[in-house]
């Protein structure tokens, strides 16, 4: 059984269904019910085309389905007879699903969940298994997700900018249990680069090849967290690195900068950099000036602060750290670092702790415990 294929083929199949009349909660349910279907038959008695296959067969769920549901009759109205099996239309509404999942009513929980399963093909239990929640309560968020959706016209004009941050909402979850987010986002995006000319689509496939490159090395053998300035580079994925920076430069040189581009830059020069050493930090915090021109994100500020430290001194970062609310996360722990840097060892330490009391999961607790534990040690000797 292709796996591969069936989900590349979902949300073609999908958009074809609500094409014909089909509103986009019920003809979701039918594609799934075709899909289970296709997992029991395809092994035995593979189809000559697989896409066809889905359509006819998922038609028929979703007309099964209307027709046994009387308070939902009305709906035969809307549907002529079953089209003969043939070829499937190749018409591509992957763009407009897109779209629809990242309606702007929707929160952001829902949009990457109904992204999944809508067009990423992923079943309720694989999104449930990689969120670490029931699978009850992700079949409500889904359910819940399909209902706000099925009354949106499919032609509506969609926001890329909320796609986008659906996807990268989905690359940042990284990854658990048999689904690897992290890469179910890439496919997601490369398709997205293929169905629309954006360049920011492409500045988004850029940054997260750039920073799917570095994954072998960003942990230990026993699970804790590896510093930029401390991986093995030479566990880096260099096909990934020189993919990402072909993109980024393609996207750059049409000279409509934005948000997603400018983080490709920065970590194309992280990539670039042969040692932590030879890290060009003035050439980032000059992207890191652009990225802040463009969102104004105090985030984005904050990272710049410890690019400011590393190209000017850890004074300066700690200057341009001052401008900033300590309540923003990660404030502590970019406080302890220039700190360090600066040499005051105690103020560094108890600002570890302090970051490590407010750390948003168990890895980066642990570390930045270990980094409070270290300066203690070193202090006391």
């Amino acid at each position: 059984m292709n796996e591969a294929l069936l989900r590349s083929l979902t949300p073609s199949v999908l958009g074809i269904l609500v094409r014909r009349g089909a509103d986009f909660a019920a003809a979701e349910d039918a594609v799934q019910d075709a899909l289970v279907e296709a997992v029991r038959v395809w092994p035995a008695d593979p189809p000559r085309d697989a896409k066809g296959w889905l359509v006819t067969v998922a038609w028929r769920k979703f007309l099964d389905a209307t027709r046994a549901d009387a308070a939902r009759r009305r709906r035969e109205d809307l549907v002529d007879e079953e089209p003969a099996p043939g070829p499937a239309p190749t018409v591509d509404d992957t763009l407009q699903l897109y779209f629809l999942c990242a309606h702007p009513s929707l929160t952001p929980s829902s949009a990457v969940a109904l992204t999944l399963r809508a067009v990423g093909g992923l079943t309720t239990r694989q999104i449930a298994q990689a969120y670490l929640v029931p699978e009850a309560t992700m079949a409500q968020r889904v359910s819940r997700a399909k209902r706000t959706v099925s009354a949106v016209r499919f032609d509506q004009p969609g926001d890329v900018t909320t796609v986008l941050r659906v996807l990268y909402l989905v690359f940042n979850e990284g990854y658990s249990g048999d689904v690897d987010l992290a890469a179910e986002a890439i496919r997601l995006t490369r398709q997205l680069a293929a169905a629309i000319d954006h360049p920011e689509v492409a500045g988004l496939l850029a940054l997260m090849l750039l920073h799917h490159a570095r994954r072998a090395a960003r942990t230990a053998p026993d699970g804790s967290l590896v510093p930029l300035a401390e991986q093995d580079r030479g566990r880096w994925d260099t096909e990934l690195i020189a993919e990402g920076v072909e993109i980024l430069q393609a996207a750059l040189a049409r000279d409509r900068l934005g948000e997603f581009q400018a983080q490709a830059a920065i970590a194309a020069l992280h990539a670039d950099a042969p040692t932590a050493e030879e890290t060009d930090w003035v050439q980032i915090v000059e992207w890191y000036d652009e990225l802040a021109r463009l969102t104004d994100s105090p985030v984005v500020r904050l990272n710049r602060a410890v690019a400011v430290g590393e190209a000017d001194g850890p004074r300066a970062g700690l200057a341009a750290l001052a401008a900033l609310d300590d309540s923003l996360p990660r404030h502590a722990a970019v406080a302890a670092y220039l700190h360090e840097r600066d040499g005051d060892l105690a103020t560094a330490a108890r600002l570890y702790a302090e970051a490590a009391h407010k750390a948003p999961n168990l890895a980066e607790r642990d570390h930045l415990t270990r980094q409070a534990a270290r300066l203690n040690a070193r202090r006391c000797h």
